[in-house]
């Protein structure tokens, strides 16, 4: 077996793009590229950008270097975290090209773009354009909630449904309706607030009333759905995980004519009373073959909060293992000891 040749390549940045830009301010994306890629040797002099190193690798960085200026060329600005995913997107090899991924604009308002920012978050978006029902399932800040307030958004902006419908269920840690103080209202709202702040960031918040007194967005608890149908909507259901088999039943079974519905949650944070099953976990199971519905995974890599956040849900995940493993454990070591 012979031991892999380096190779050369070059490549010459165009005099439209800006080298600073291209490498970041104090060359930082550079930095990150480095660090991704240790066997490849990096040089730049001038607008070229010289690289050595084993084949398979200096194509991968080649290949970064052209999606950023891909990116780039579209007018949008790249970040440290943009760089860090197109790595990770072209390492997994998915066929999908980072700058198609990192230039997917949703919306635009008040000067900031929404667009998906992995690839799974890609993914998760076109099937929303390609199904009647998509469920987004996965951890805490990867962008479920977010991205289909964007998308339901957008939809009535185009005039393709007339109204947009938000709900949850009104079940959080450790507390319940009836503990907190004031009106109904006032009790709820507190559970609806993830909703209304996705919606500040993409509407006008002047205009918010308006729309909400006309009934052109709704903002509801699950309770509020039962025994309505929902035509000409995009209805979005929130924290899923903590809605029962019955209640996720409730939930779909509204689907009107020209409707689409987006379920999100993390079935990991379930905040359910012990011995009630989530509807989330067990509707997979049942509704998983008919073809106008798509399931949507996230995971940790998704995570577009702080790079910290990612780390804790693995944590979390790995803790969660060792416990479910410890426990099949004891529970032999009881079974064996009874006999």
């Amino acid at each position: 077996m012979t031991a892999p040749t380096d190779t050369r390549a070059t490549i010459v940045v165009p005099s439209s793009l800006d080298m600073v830009t291209l490498l970041g301010p104090a060359d930082e994306f550079l930095r990150i590229i480095e660090r991704a890629f240790p066997d490849v040797d990096i040089h730049v002099r001038g607008n070229e950008i010289a690289m050595t190193g084993e084949n398979a690798e200096l194509i991968l960085a080649d290949r970064v270097l052209a999606e950023m200026m891909a990116v780039l060329r579209t007018g949008q600005g790249l970040t440290p975290e943009a760089v860090e995913r197109s790595i990770a997107m072209l390492r997994d090899d998915s066929g999908v090209r980072p700058a198609e991924v990192l230039t997917a604009n949703i919306l635009s308002n008040r000067g900031r773009t929404i667009r998906p920012k992995t690839l799974n978050q890609k993914r998760y978006v076109d099937a929303i354009d390609h199904h009647t029902i998509v469920f987004g399932i996965g951890p805490a800040g990867t962008g479920k909630t977010y991205l289909a307030v964007a998308k339901a958004v957008q939809a009535l902006q185009a005039k393709m449904v007339s109204r947009i419908i938000l709900t949850r269920p009104a079940v959080e840690a450790g507390e319940r309706l009836g503990f907190l103080p004031g009106t109904l209202s006032e009790k709820i709202d507190p559970y609806l607030r993830p909703l209304y702040d996705a919606l500040h960031d993409m509407i006008d918040p002047d205009s918010i009333p308006r729309l909400m007194t006309s009934g052109i967005i709704e903002v509801a608890p699950l309770a509020y759905m039962r025994g309505r149908t929902l035509n000409d909507a995009f209805i979005i259901l929130d924290e899923a995980q903590n809605t029962s088999p019955e209640q996720m039943k409730m939930f779909l079974t509204r689907l009107g004519f020209g409707s689409t519905m987006v379920i999100t949650g993390d079935t990991t944070q379930i905040d359910l009373p012990t011995g009630t099953a989530s509807g989330l976990k067990v509707v997979e199971g049942i509704l998983a073959e008919l073809d106008d519905v798509e399931f949507c995974r996230l995971h940790s890599q998704d995570v577009v909060r702080h790079k910290l956040v990612g780390q804790i849900v693995d944590a979390y995940a790995k803790f969660d293992a060792e416990s479910a493993a410890a426990s099949q454990l004891t529970g032999r070591g009881a079974r064996r000891s009874r006999r």
